[in-house]
């Protein structure tokens, strides 16, 4: 089954029609579009309750997000349920790119088909939110704070008619929240992992891999040695003062500083679970989509929960 998702940053039907014509002889195709938030969790539902072979999502990570979804809410394991393929058509695809997969479909699509030809496959571990609003899968990162304000503006602009989402309406509404939309003065959040207590903090990612975003074709790496072979990782500021934050995003962008260092900052490797509880309620964001304000979040790893053809 190949998901579309036509309002993709980078899909168009034209893209979509000749992904498919590039699959005649190697898969049998179904090709379902979706038309609101959540239907790819259903389509996604229904090719594992149906045994297909593979799923194929087209589209950005909101998109894959949703498959992931769809296919874990079946019974099963990562061997009985439908292997995912990625073919990216959003603006950042993360996950698609923490793989090792280009940026865009079209020069994703022979690597797919050269592994599908093979039958090559890797199992790979899975975030995973509880709140008591919601239970969630994520591939890459979800987070807590400042960044999720920033995915709320995004999502908001881009419903009033700004357009597709893209790194210049990215940074325009991060650098308008942290500067008059955020609470910069009282910190909401405290972590609990490993025994271990941090009060006072700003904001948390928990990260599932690495990167935890892209800026155009640079990597954003808060927790470098986040992976799909291991748990968690959580990375968390205690001040949003301007010094502090640039600081630290420098050396997110620098490969070889080897991540974020300093008094402010929070880190955590390889963890099975992660708590966050807020004092107020916070924005919440999983795989780039916001889901609303939360109180309490409990991030768990979900080890060998999915094969992804690559």
């Amino acid at each position: 089954m190949l998901i579309a998702n036509p309002r993709a940053s980078t899909t168009t039907r034209q893209v979509r029609d000749l992904l498919v014509r590039a699959f005649v002889g190697d898969l049998e195709v179904e090709v379902a579009e979706t038309g609101h938030r959540g239907h790819a969790i259903e389509l996604a539902a229904r090719a594992a309750y149906e045994e297909f072979d593979v799923l194929i999502a087209l589209g950005g990570d909101g998109t894959v997000n949703e498959a992931v979804n769809g296919l874990m809410s079946v019974p099963g394991t990562a061997a009985t349920r439908p292997a995912l393929a990625i073919l990216p058509g959003g603006n950042a695809n993360v996950f698609a790119r923490s793989l090792g997969l280009p940026g865009d479909p079209m020069r994703s699509l022979a690597a797919i088909l050269g592994a599908l030809r093979g039958g090559h496959t890797r199992t790979v571990s899975l975030g995973h939110v509880t709140t008591p609003q919601e239970s969630r899968y994520y591939t890459f990162t979800a987070g807590a704070g400042l960044d999720a304000e920033v995915v709320e503006a995004v999502e908001e602009a881009r419903s009033k008619g700004s357009g597709k989402a893209s790194n210049v309406l990215y940074v325009r509404s991060a650098l308008r929240r942290f500067f008059a939309g955020t609470d910069r003065a009282l910190p909401a959040l405290e972590a609990r992992a490993n025994g271990r207590v941090a009060h006072g903090l700003f904001l948390a990612f928990v990260s599932n891999t690495s990167p935890y975003t892209y800026l155009g074709p640079r990597p954003i790496v808060p927790s470098p040695r986040a992976g799909l072979g291991t748990g968690l990782d959580l990375f968390a500021i205690r001040s949003l003062r301007t010094g502090p934050v640039l600081a630290a995003l420098a050396q997110m962008l620098l490969p070889a500083s080897g991540g974020p260092r300093g008094r402010q900052i929070v880190e955590l490797h390889d963890t099975a679970e992660v708590t966050l509880t807020a004092r107020r309620p916070i924005a919440l964001q999983v795989d780039g989509d916001y889901v609303g304000t939360r109180e309490h979040m409990v991030f768990r790893s979900v080890p060998g929960a999915l094969r992804v053809v690559i």
